[in-house]
């Protein structure tokens, strides 16, 4: 008797949270699942398509240029977060001045709006008046056009992008740097290991979990670039910087071309999954 009122407690205490999870989770994800097969935009009645938003997600050459974009963005921002990332929690594991200072500037970024940094950032990139360019100027350099070229817009995206994310994966390095035993370092001492070999063959494998995580939470953010492109360029010049997450975003709210969107979305969440998987695959490694 009494196991059974345990039972009914814990399916009570899980309600709750089931009950939100199908409501704001299951609901929407239906709901876009039946939309990919459907025309829709908002104001009128549903129209059933059939596999015509699907066709099109085929041969559709923004969406290609979007995937190729995205995937241009995360060479650049991943490495370069890994390291910055990697390097300032190292640093900031040592017994230095004003360390919990430091800690909080590192992280600062994360947690102002986003809006409110790329504003900032577009200020800075702007060709005449940006900061960047007048001391470049200043200088004697030729002013560059960061959000204008379409060689380097969405480098400097990944650059921005960086610099906001960036304290968030410190914090988690420095989490992993001091969960790792002390004795290890001290029996490599013993061993004749200098600071390369500890780092290489200790740091490194026991931050592995840690490095996985970065490197999932890194794939996802980069697969869900929004705010950066939509203020910054707008997805241009000549699409150089559309992500698929903008190009969905405009399909749906400024064509009202529901149906094609949902059919983005689910693309998109594919190939998340899979480059995940690929990344668990040729990175996580069981650490000895």
């Amino acid at each position: 008797m009494a196991q059974k009122q345990s039972e009914r407690t814990g399916y009570a205490m899980v309600l709750p949270y089931l009950l939100h999870t199908l409501l704001f989770l299951g609901y929407p994800l239906a709901f876009a699942f039946v939309l990919i097969f459907h025309r829709w935009n908002i104001y009128t009645p549903m129209r059933w398509v059939g596999l015509a938003n699907v066709k099109r997600l085929v041969s559709d050459p923004l969406v290609r240029r979007a995937l190729g974009n995205t995937l241009y963005f995360l060479v650049v921002h991943i490495p370069l977060q890994l390291a910055l990332a990697l390097s300032f929690a190292y640093l900031l594991n040592q017994r230095i001045r004003a360390r919990a200072l430091f800690r909080a500037c590192y992280f600062l970024p994360v947690v102002i709006s986003g809006v409110v940094v790329t504003i900032l950032w577009q200020q800075l990139y702007a060709d005449e008046t940006g900061l960047i360019n007048v001391f470049l100027g200043r200088m004697g350099f030729a002013e560059v056009g960061w959000l204008t070229d379409p060689r380097i817009a969405m480098v400097s995206i990944a650059l921005m992008a960086t610099w906001k994310n960036v304290g968030l994966y410190i914090v988690l390095f420095l989490v992993g740097l001091q969960s790792i035993p002390r004795e290890l370092y001290e029996a490599a001492e013993l061993d004749g290991a200098n600071s390369w070999h500890k780092f290489w063959h200790i740091t490194i494998p026991m931050l592995n979990p840690t490095i996985v995580l970065v490197l999932v939470l890194s794939t996802i953010g980069g697969f869900s670039l929004f705010i950066e492109p939509y203020v910054l360029t707008g997805g241009g010049p000549v699409n150089s910087t559309l992500s698929g997450v903008l190009y969905l975003y405009k399909q749906a709210f400024f064509f009202g071309k529901m149906g094609y969107a949902a059919a983005i979305g689910f693309f998109w969440a594919l190939i998340i999954f899979a480059v995940v998987l690929l990344q668990r695959r040729f990175v996580e490694r069981e650490v000895a």
